[in-house]
């Protein structure tokens, strides 16, 4: 027989079409990837990956084996259970919770907090207010303490530290792990290090060897310390939890919280013009490329959406958007909740720009682009027909609201 390689057209049509039957087996599988700090994570599911417990996932597809069995995403894994019935000390952790679920920063935390916990220990997870979070349990939470109440809603960071400390009085974790962001996490755990009369260490990206290795030096240097009982970590400090399930047992506090004299008063949420918010703040990112054409439309979807608009390197090098909305690898990173990409194709480097993003939705012409596999909700079409659709739907859903509320 020949040795020369023959193509299956078929076989490559199915690799682009997304929508095919098949698709999702033509594809190869992501074992790793770029973190958004140049980290490289792993996937804890691959073929023959062996995870940071020493358990090798096994594919019982027949893939390996050259079997005729295709792999399937319904297929649902079930992970062992992590159970600690007499807790010999627990380690707490205070998730941001940004719109009431967990995010990548926060399960980072978690992974985290179940490095130290080890066999014996037990991670306590503190939620303030009400939660739409679900996953908990593949989270790595052990135990859930909710804090819910009218006088922990809002901004009311007093409050919560008189929560945190009755908490420290109960339970006596051995350490406490927040996060170190913009989203509450940084300002709170300073906070309570300042009520309980302790150094923390911030910025923590590693803790190894009993010691906590946090940046310094605008981010240019490495600064070691022995492990602090409170720890600000901040983003891919530890590699999620993924190799087991835990019980997250509610549990409540035995005494009330004292009610603190608030200083600080809660005037509610403030109207902020989206195009004023930092491209690596924003939650809500509505980026253009290439492929559109009516760049007027385009800002009148994202105003109605109200929406931080963003753009690819192409747009931006056309003149079509200013240099500081590029996203990317070469422009600016992003951990947006939901980002919208009209008409992008997905260089490797604008994916790069959008991996820490929760929930990605594209919009294009090519059913085989790089951005259509990438994203969680796609929608194949002009964008022009598109982007009207959703300003008149919009407009809908308000005047309607409007006249519910007379």
């Amino acid at each position: 027989m020949s040795d020369i390689i023959r193509r299956d057209p078929r076989a490559e049509w199915i690799a682009r079409n997304r929508l095919h039957p098949l698709h999702a087996a033509m594809q190869p599988a992501q074992h790793s990837w770029m973190g958004p700090n140049g980290i490289i994570r792993k996937n804890p599911h691959g073929i023959g990956f062996i995870g940071p417990n020493g358990i090798k996932r096994i594919d019982r597809s027949g893939a390996q084996q050259g079997g005729a069995t295709k792999r399937s995403a319904a297929v649902e894994v079930q992970l062992p259970l992590h159970q600690v019935p007499a807790p010999a000390f627990y380690i707490s952790v205070v998730p941001d919770m940004v719109g009431g679920r967990l995010s990548s920063h926060d399960r980072d935390l978690l992974g985290l907090a179940h490095q130290l916990a080890g066999k014996d220990g037990a991670v306590l997870a503190v939620v303030f207010g009400e939660h739409k979070e679900n996953a908990f349990a593949t989270a790595g939470v052990d135990r859930l303490l909710v804090l819910d109440g009218d006088e922990f809603s809002g901004y009311a960071p007093e409050q919560r530290v008189q929560g945190l400390r009755a908490v420290d009085n109960q339970f006596s974790p051995r350490h406490w792990l927040l996060p170190d962001s913009r989203s509450g996490g940084g300002e709170l755990g300073r906070r309570f290090a300042a009520a309980l009369g302790e150094r923390p260490a911030t910025r923590v990206w590693q803790v190894k060897d009993q010691e906590c290795i946090g940046r310094a030096g605008a981010g240019l240097q490495d600064l070691a310390r022995p492990v602090a009982r409170l720890i600000l970590a901040a983003v891919e400090c530890a590699e999620p939890v993924s190799e087991t399930r835990h019980e997250a047992l509610p549990v409540e506090l035995s005494t009330a919280v004292v009610r603190s004299l608030s200083r600080i008063e809660d005037l509610g949420a403030v109207a902020v013009d989206p195009a004023a918010i930092p491209m690596a703040e924003a939650e809500f990112i509505f980026s253009g490329g290439n492929g559109v054409k009516d760049w007027g439309l385009f800002h009148r979807t994202a105003e109605a959406l109200g929406a931080t608009e963003g753009a690819s390197r192409v747009a931006v090098d056309d003149g079509f958007m200013a240099r500081d909305r590029q996203v990317g690898a070469s422009g600016t990173w992003v951990t947006a909740r939901v980002y919208v990409a009209v008409g992008i194709s997905g260089a490797i480097q604008h994916l790069q720009g959008i991996g820490a993003c929760d929930k990605v939705v594209a919009i294009n012409l090519d059913p085989g682009c790089d951005m259509i596999k990438r994203a969680d909700l796609s929608v194949i079409g002009e964008s022009a027909e598109i982007l009207q659709a959703l300003i008149d739907a919009v407009e809908a859903y308000r005047n309607e609201a409007k006249r519910d509320a007379a």
